[in-house]
């Protein structure tokens, strides 16, 4: 699914008007119609207190479209026009005479006016502020929006929390609806999945409004989110008539005293998502250890016992995945270069491989083109340097990306997967997956799709989806807090049945 931005979603609204020969008031409809059928389903008529809290753009016109329907099926409704410009959208002041039409007059909330009591049982729709956001709030209605998130009512957001820019951070933290719940119009919006941003939104769900279908298909966007219909048709079937060469040796570089347990993930992860063969390169203090643990795996060790001094691969390698527990030695370091050199095929780098390139980025013109670099937060930091929020991150990423082609797998709650000017928001994943080795089994797992073809970028996005899921089924099984990185790897065979399993009967109805 494409991420779209706010001037790329307000020329999709231009285009379907034009398409469709319809009005901007009849789209408008169009959203609140669904907004409504979204709650009615829901709530079935219950009467409960809901509190519309609309601003006088096309947000609130949305709001105001959306009491109108909520009070003719028989719902309790308090609108409240936030009243903080003396310009007022033509749709919001159409919608507002219709409004007014059915005798539903809107307490209006000025600047010198008391806010509204709202219990904790209450409903509160905010439809203050859309996506054409292009200020801080003025202090009075960035107090209501602190009055709104006080009350613990459950909180339904329009398109996009109240004073959320889409494209930076809110200047003004606290002057942000803290969504219990948002309504995207058509698609969702990158803010939902940065760090600093997704705060504000608890929950979403895309609302499809009709909008013109070859403008969206036709439309480049920096990002995508990937799910399930973008990985499927990554996935390369396996053939009758194959062997264990036929799917790849893979090689896995790491491990010093101490911390040959990252080599053993990395390793089985590896042969877990099918590579045909699989390689541990180790100091000799992993050897016996490795072998016992992963009797399915190879093991070659140097002649130094806890650290790597030399990286000597004896064959051509189909992939190879390098820098889990390694270190970061004089002598580690010096091997990992010399490694470099002698290497022409993409390479996946993790952990301490990243740290020896952010120590020494002179290395980075060794490393191979189409290269995926997996670092988490610190390790990304020290690799491109400090940024000042989520949306200077990604612009320094991609940057970096562009500069040496390589593909940098940013890891977090929503990993986002970038290749020089595109991102991939990946839907899988939980809180449980915050623990010791689970970027380590993230890393076999890339390599050994690398091993059987998959191509750099295909391997990372279809790995982090894949990985995320396996994540998901033990999380299901475990609860967060239980689940291990070796659990990860114990459930990447479900996540691949998982992935190709056929959509069930009511699955097939609602895609229709």
């Amino acid at each position: 699914m494409k991420i779209f931005t706010a001037a790329q979603i307000y020329e999709a609204d231009k285009f379907t008007i034009d398409k469709q020969q319809i009005t901007s008031d009849e789209l408008m409809e169009r959203a609140a119609t669904k907004i409504f059928e979204w709650m009615h389903s829901r709530l079935q008529g219950a009467q409960v207190n809901i509190q519309l809290f609309c601003g006088i753009g096309n947000n609130g016109g949305d709001g105001i479209a959306l009491a109108r329907h909520l009070v003719e099926h028989g719902y309790n409704v308090q609108v409240h026009v936030v009243n903080y410009s003396e310009k007022r959208s033509k749709d919001f002041l159409l919608n507002l005479e219709r409004l007014k039409d059915r005798k539903i007059w809107p307490q209006f909330i000025n600047q010198d006016c008391n806010f509204p009591e709202i219990t904790p049982n209450d409903i509160v729709v905010d439809a203050i502020f859309g996506i054409g956001l292009n200020r801080p709030p003025d202090s009075w209605v960035g107090n209501l929006i602190k009055h709104i998130n006080a009350s613990s009512a459950f909180v339904l957001s329009v398109d996009i929390p109240s004073g959320l820019p889409t494209d930076r951070m809110p200047s003004t933290p606290e002057h942000v609806i803290a969504s219990s719940y948002v309504l995207s119009f058509q698609v969702p919006k990158l803010v939902f999945f940065l760090p600093e941003t997704g705060i504000y939104v608890n929950q979403w769900e895309v609302l499809d409004i009709g909008l013109d279908t070859s403008f969206l298909g036709e439309t480049e966007t920096d990002y995508h989110l990937i799910g399930r219909p973008e990985v499927l048709p990554m996935y390369r079937p396996r053939l009758k008539f194959s062997h264990k060469g036929t799917y790849g040796h893979s090689v896995i570089i790491g491990g010093s005293y101490g911390k040959i347990g990252a080599v053993q993930l990395a390793s089985n992860a590896c042969l877990s998502v099918g590579s045909g063969l699989v390689t541990a390169v180790v100091p000799e203090c992993g050897y016996q250890s490795l072998q016992t643990a992963i009797p399915e795996i190879m093991v070659l060790s140097n002649d130094e016992d806890e650290s790597l001094t030399k990286i000597d691969i004896p064959f051509e390698p189909s992939a190879v995945g390098i820098g889990m527990g390694m270190g970061t030695k004089d002598e580690t370091i010096k091997a990992f270069g010399a490694f470099l050199k002698k290497m022409n095929i993409p390479l996946v780098i993790d952990a301490d491989g990243i740290n020896i390139l952010a120590k020494k980025p002179e290395l980075m013109e060794r490393v191979p083109r189409q290269s995926v670099l997996t670092p988490h937060p610190k390790e990304l930091q020290r690799l491109i340097g400090e940024w000042g929020d989520d949306f200077e991150k990604l612009k320094k990423t991609k940057q970096f990306s562009e500069k040496h082609d390589c593909i940098l797998v940013i890891k977090g709650a929503h990993t986002i997967t970038v290749y020089k000017d595109k991102g991939y928001v990946n839907t899988t994943g939980n809180p449980g997956m915050a623990t010791a080795g689970s970027g380590d089994v993230l890393t076999g797992m890339i390599t050994g799709l690398m091993a059987q073809g998959y191509s750099s970028l295909n391997a990372a996005v279809f790995g982090v989806y894949l990985h995320g899921m396996a994540g998901d089924i033990g999380a299901s099984n475990t609860g967060y807090e239980a689940l291990k990185a070796s659990g990860i790897i114990e459930n990447i065979g479900k996540a691949y049945l998982e992935l190709l399993r056929p959509p069930s009967s009511a699955e097939n109805k609602e895609e229709t």
